[in-house]
């Protein structure tokens, strides 16, 4: 008996085993399948492409866009976009092209249970990276809607909750999906931190914040000072690393700050005082009324999810009016306006509704304003501009087809590509979103 049982174990495991290495062959098949489509070079006829560049044109009309190895390599009108006879072509009819969206304000790429650590109220080495779950049911709704890129990040239960991952929506591996590790230093200020803090106000919360960053900056210019003239290599501290990111602006700040005084602490704290890459997520309610200084000290507004000021006298006063935070950032000369979900507080795959949200109180779209601020915008705030955010030569090729304008409810995303890769096809499966 005990020697039919041992034989058994050791079946089972072969089996095992044998299984693995199929599996382990298949994902390898696989992967090298992905990786010859997206090699292949693709053309892309359709009505219109929505370029969303920086100074460039808006739109094109009866367009051709040539794809391969990942990277758009070129985009045009079709008499003058020139197509390799090698390419396949893929004639989308009356449908639209726009740059994949992007969402700078994100906690649904993996393990939403490990984003808080609340022992210290400063975790500036804390990192999200190990919670990333690949492709998860939420990611998959995510790329339905067209969202191509999220910043995941911690919770915002400390003053600073650690580091975010910049990544892609649609791949299964985190080595194809990471775009950047870290991708932000994620601060938060006001409700929340004083809310779980153990009782801690404002004045102990600036003190924490002001303390930790010192010490962050000195580090790093220890570590600045050793690279460039040498001598005693500092003692590594992991905790406050990403500092060093922070002084060399390889990284940014992303801060949770919502009401006005929250806002205009985060501008002169961070930004003026600090001298960090600092952009507003939030920027709820009447943080528009910062915007002034905001473009002095060059801090973006990612807004939302709530992103109106109601009328609440005798605390508020907007003569009666309901405010969009967006219209108010624009009407004073703001030119960085983009939009947040926070998922899952508003679910990943309603990004485009934010943005719509924005124009329904207000925000003036004559030079597409709205699609930027869901495309160009907030690569440019991430620093990721130069491989996504509009659809340029060189630029990876991440693309959605749509029925019309993004940001409209009523339009739909008929088929996304990453890196050139297709993730979403509604002709191949049920549509997600």
């Amino acid at each position: 008996m005990v020697a039919r049982s041992l034989h058994h174990r050791a079946s089972a495991r072969r089996t095992n085993l044998t299984g693995f290495v199929a599996a382990a062959l298949c994902v390898g098949l696989v992967g090298s399948a992905e990786a010859q489509d997206a090699e292949r070079g693709l053309a892309l006829l359709t009505s219109k492409v929505l370029v969303a560049a920086e100074g460039g044109p808006s739109a094109i009309n009866h367009a051709t866009v040539l794809v391969r190895g990942g990277k758009i390599q070129a985009v045009g009108k079709r008499d003058e976009v020139q197509i390799p006879t090698e390419y396949e072509i893929l004639d989308l009819g009356d449908l639209w092209l726009a740059p994949g969206l992007i969402d700078l304000h994100s906690h649904v790429g993996g393990s939403r249970r490990d984003i808080n650590d609340m022992v210290f109220q400063t975790n500036p080495g804390l990192r999200v990276s190990p919670t990333v779950i690949p492709a998860n049911n939420m990611l998959d709704r995510a790329v339905g809607a067209g969202v191509t890129t999220i910043l995941y990040i911690p919770g915002s239960g400390t003053n600073i909750g650690g580091q975010g991952v910049l990544m892609k929506t649609g791949f299964e591996r985190y080595e194809d999906a990471v775009v950047r590790d870290p991708g932000s230093l994620k601060i938060a200020q006001g409700d929340n931190p004083t809310r779980w803090g153990f009782g801690m106000g404002r004045i102990t919360m600036a003190w924490n914040l002001k303390n930790q960053i010192r010490r962050g900056i000195a580090y790093a210019k220890d570590w600045i000072a050793y690279e460039r003239d040498g001598g005693t290599q500092p003692q590594r501290d992991i905790n406050l690393d990403v500092f060093r990111d922070l002084v060399a602006r390889k990284t940014q700040v992303s801060t949770h700050t919502q009401y006005y005084h929250l806002v205009l602490t985060t501008i002169i704290m961070l930004a003026r005082d600090f001298g960090f890459a600092t952009y507003i997520d939030h920027g709820s309610f009447d943080s528009y009324l910062a915007a002034p200084l905001a473009i002095e000290h060059g801090v973006a507004a990612i807004l939302g999810p709530r992103e109106v000021m109601y009328p609440r006298p005798p605390r508020f006063d907007t003569d009666g009016r309901v405010i969009g935070s967006a219209w108010g950032f624009q009407q004073a000369g703001h030119q960085q306006i983009g939009f947040n979900t926070d998922a899952p507080v508003v679910p990943q795959e309603e990004l485009q509704l934010q943005a719509a949200m924005g124009v329904r109180y207000g925000l003036d779209t004559t030079h597409m304003e709205s699609v930027r601020g869901l495309t160009i915008v907030p690569a440019v705030v991430a620093g990721i501009e130069d491989t996504v955010g509009s659809i340029e030569a060189g630029k990876d090729a991440d693309l959605i087809v749509v029925t019309g304008d993004p940001v409209d409810p009523r339009t739909s995303v008929e088929m996304v590509f990453i890196r050139g890769r297709k993730i979403y096809d509604t002709r191949e499966e049920r549509r997600r979103w």
